[in-house]
């Protein structure tokens, strides 16, 4: 801000272009991209991709490059994908996630703490794996625990030694949506829990899950939306930040 304000005064740049680059967001018309976001919140501003066009995306993401900023797309179908793919072929497209990404440098993650994915059956993969690579391109380490649902617990108790050593669990599961209860009683860490709308039609379209989550009686298990591997991914890498120092 110094250096830009200097410029102004040396007369080396115009007030217009000074108010761009100190602007907290940039109005694209359709949509207002937070280029402040990172600033305040530790992370920059997220793309849903869900009802917004090809184009639309395009235009948003190339606004956050240009600031050097990560870019993250949830929810982007393959087709929207294959698009962006041809105007912009360095981004990264998970299929089973619909997650597209780029980052504007490498981040090494140097600590041994990771996130654990927990997914009860594989069914709920495309949730889990939002989870998963949404905390990879946030910054965190992850070990992925999947198909160790309650219908076989054995699965589940052989890998509890690792599980039991993450900063915080993600825990995704569909049916009745028990998983998350199961490990909240086995672990010292805080667990949350995201349920999915895998099931038949009295799970209503997750909704027998998600009530069964929010009853959990085992402590320190907390409960995003359906669906929402996104949300649980986010507030998981934020617990892991403070287990690492706030880094």
């Amino acid at each position: 801000m110094e250096d830009i304000l200097k410029q102004v005064r040396d007369g080396s740049l115009s007030v217009e272009e000074a108010k761009r680059r100190l602007a907290t967001y940039e109005d694209l018309g359709f949509a207002k991209v937070d280029h402040h976001r990172e600033k305040r919140q530790g992370f920059p501003e997220i793309i849903y991709g869900e009802g917004k066009t090809a184009q639309q995306v395009i235009s948003i993401l190339e606004a956050m490059k240009a600031k050097q900023n990560d870019v993250l797309i949830t929810r982007i179908s393959e087709g929207k994908a294959e698009q962006i793919l041809k105007v912009h072929p360095e981004f990264t497209y998970e299929e089973i996630a619909e997650i597209m990404y780029w980052k504007a440098e490498s981040k090494r993650q140097e600590s041994s703490g990771y996130i654990a994915i927990l997914c009860a059956g594989t069914s709920d993969l495309r949730v889990a794996e939002e989870a998963a690579i949404t905390a990879e391109v946030l910054g965190s380490n992850v070990r992925r625990f999947y198909d160790v649902g309650v219908a076989g617990i054995h699965r589940l108790l052989d890998q509890m030694g690792d599980i039991q050593e993450a900063t915080v669990s993600i825990v995704v599961a569909g049916m009745e949506g028990a998983l998350p209860s199961v490990v909240g009683g086995l672990v010292s860490h805080p667990v949350i829990a995201v349920p999915t709308s895998i099931g038949y039609g009295a799970s209503f379209q997750g909704l027998s899950a998600l009530l069964t989550m929010l009853n959990s009686c085992a402590s320190g298990v907390s409960v995003v939306n359906i669906d929402n591997g996104f949300g649980g991914a986010y507030n998981a890498v934020m617990i892991d930040r403070i287990a690492r120092g706030g880094k």
